[in-house]
């Protein structure tokens, strides 16, 4: 196929709005990274863009002596992995039986998963019944009651359904009862799917802490990294606030370095992560699955 210079001119002017979209996107995250290794009197200055002005790693080395940050990092790494396989493994065993035209309630079943996408109870109901449950300041409470997205259970399914079904038959005649259909005919052809779902399901955790605020108040061992950096943005506000009542300019601006260092310390883990699921996205196993 031959494209016009019409169609070309199209394309071009697509790439660079979509390179533009990126470029808006990223640069919020330079301007945190040049103010987390800027010295203090150039913040006060106003002098940081997109590249430091006085380089220094003072703030960082102030998050790094912190020994309570680092542990809430490892706990948050391997909070992360568990809660993303638990709810990988949930979704599957939800997604994958929807998928037979023949489960008895099988509308019923949906409707009510569906039902509960749109409506729910509140945080107040909520509280209570992690109370009732005796889940409170336990670390069950970040696993269990997020583990299912609804949203990312219709995604899967969908892409169930476009498996052909004649690969699911041709195992059932050989003798494979629904699990070995999932393990091994579905489950390897959803590669690109499950790794865009593990994606959501770990970025969703890493950046969540309203359940732990709710949640653990008696138990700050267990918090994750993002209620860590939130409880010392809080604090670092105050002595800011403190300070500009006492009189003083330069410790307002080494709060905003530390408050910079801080929060790319905690996204740092998660931008890693994203590359390398990245390509797992364009990939399309399922063409070419049936022959003939």
């Amino acid at each position: 196929m031959i494209k016009s210079k019409s169609h070309k001119i199209g394309d071009f002017i697509i790439v660079l709005v979509l390179f533009a979209v990126v470029l808006i996107c990223v640069m919020p995250m330079v301007n945190l990274l040049a103010r987390s290794l800027s010295s203090p009197q150039a913040i006060v200055n106003r002098e940081v863009g997109f590249l430091p002005v006085g380089v220094t790693v003072d703030s960082y080395r102030y998050v790094f002596k912190d020994p309570a940050f680092s542990r809430s990092m490892i706990w948050t790494a391997i909070l992360t992995v568990i809660c993303t396989l638990f709810s990988l493994a949930i979704t599957i065993l939800c997604a994958f039986p929807l998928t037979y035209d023949n489960l008895k309630g099988k509308n019923l079943i949906n409707t009510l998963i569906i039902f509960t996408m749109y409506f729910s109870a509140g945080t107040i109901p909520n509280y209570i019944l992690m109370k009732d449950l005796g889940l409170l300041n336990s670390p069950l409470a970040l696993i269990l009651p997020n583990c299912l997205s609804v949203f990312n259970m219709i995604i899967l399914r969908s892409f169930f359904y476009g498996v052909p079904d004649s690969l699911r038959e041709s195992a059932e005649l050989d003798g494979a009862n629904p699990f070995v259909v999932l393990v091994r005919i579905y489950l390897p052809l959803s590669a690109p799917v499950l790794a865009t779902l593990a994606l959501f399901y770990a970025v969703g955790r890493w950046n969540g802490f309203s359940d732990a605020l709710l949640y653990l108040t008696g138990a700050p061992q267990y918090h994750p990294i993002q209620l860590k950096l939130y409880n010392i943005i809080n604090n670092l506000s105050s002595l800011e606030i403190a300070i500009q009542e006492g009189g003083s300019s330069s410790t307002p601006a080494a709060s905003d370095g530390m408050k910079a260092a801080a929060v790319m310390f905690a996204t740092a883990p998660i931008l890693v992560i994203y590359p390398w699921l990245q390509r797992y996205f364009i990939h399309g196993v399922t063409l070419g699955a049936v022959k003939g």
